[in-house]
């Protein structure tokens, strides 16, 4: 049996990935001190058990897995790392959000100055459910700790020895995917304040192609405030190799248009907006300067 294995947080990707765990026998605990009402019922629902505060969780578990929008990566290590000085424990921190390696690599740091070992991880696919094609991908000197998951409902690969490798996987393939939703999202929009939609939409006709994009787009907005974050961390990882940001911030702006909609404040459980509906107030917001 694998120790406590403790989540932060309990959002749609982290309560899912406790859930698999819970569901495999293993005793997954997370921080609801202070969370939203909404966290705590995905929580209760995902099996998760409440340890406390931070340095409760800290404390009870061998196993740490930050799982949380790419911005606060920092900010949650830094507290996590106030919070093994504070109880003595060092359970190993897993990184596993949607940062540039650079990023990665200075998590890497704090919580390695705290005393305790860090495995980077990026995780690739939906929250991970029987059958999902989810994979968490891992590298670092010794990923061990969170390769033993595999032996509860979890599918997880090593890619290499170094921190950031992992990290970086993750954000070329999330280029490819959130990266091309904000091109769909601003085609569609800019056709919509043409009044040309219905002709776009007959000429990409019943091609797969343009209807998964068109999907995604309609998907996108209760997305987007976590995904700004994101594309910038996509934009510092290739301005780091000498290749042009400007592309991955563009794709943040149109998030942060999308983010200032009233649609941001949907969640999961809602459903998605209706595409001409969503276009014509991306439009519209767009024409008044928001961009």
């Amino acid at each position: 049996m694998p120790p406590t294995i403790g989540v932060i947080s309990a959002g749609d990707m982290g309560a899912a990935i406790g859930a698999m765990l819970a569901a495999n026998g293993v005793d997954a605990a997370v921080s609801l001190a202070g969370r939203s009402a909404l966290t705590r019922t995905r929580a209760a629902e995902a099996g998760l058990r409440d340890a406390g505060g931070v340095p409760a969780l800290v404390e009870q578990s061998g196993l740490l897995l930050s799982v949380i929008p790419p911005a606060s990566a920092v900010s949650v290590a830094e507290e996590v790392a106030d919070a093994m000085a504070q109880t003595g424990a060092r359970p190993v921190f897993a990184e596993c959000n949607a940062v540039a390696p650079r990023t990665a690599e200075r998590v890497a740091t704090l919580i390695g100055d705290a005393g305790a070992p860090v495995i980077d991880a990026g995780v690739i696919g939906p929250p991970p459910a029987p059958g999902s094609p989810t994979r968490i991908y891992c590298s670092g000197p010794d990923t061990a700790p969170l390769e033993a998951l595999r032996e509860y409902g979890l599918d997880v690969r090593r890619v290499g020895p170094r921190v950031g490798q992992a990290s970086g996987l993750k954000m070329v393939y999330a280029a490819s995917t959130k990266g091309t939703t904000a091109v769909w999202t601003e085609l569609l929009a800019a056709a919509e304040a043409m009044g040309l939609t219905d002709a776009l939409l007959a000429e990409f006709g019943d091609a797969p192609g343009p209807a998964r994009a068109v999907k995604s787009v309609t998907e996108m907005p209760r997305r987007a405030r976590r995904w700004i974050g994101e594309m910038e961390e996509i934009a510092a990882t290739f301005e780091a190799l000498g290749l042009t940001p400007r592309i991955l911030l563009g794709a943040a702006d149109m998030f942060r248009l999308a983010a200032e909609t009233p649609l941001a404040g949907q969640t999961s459980r809602e459903p998605d907006p209706e595409l001409r509906a969503m276009l014509r107030l991306l439009a519209d917001r767009a024409a008044s300067g928001a961009i």
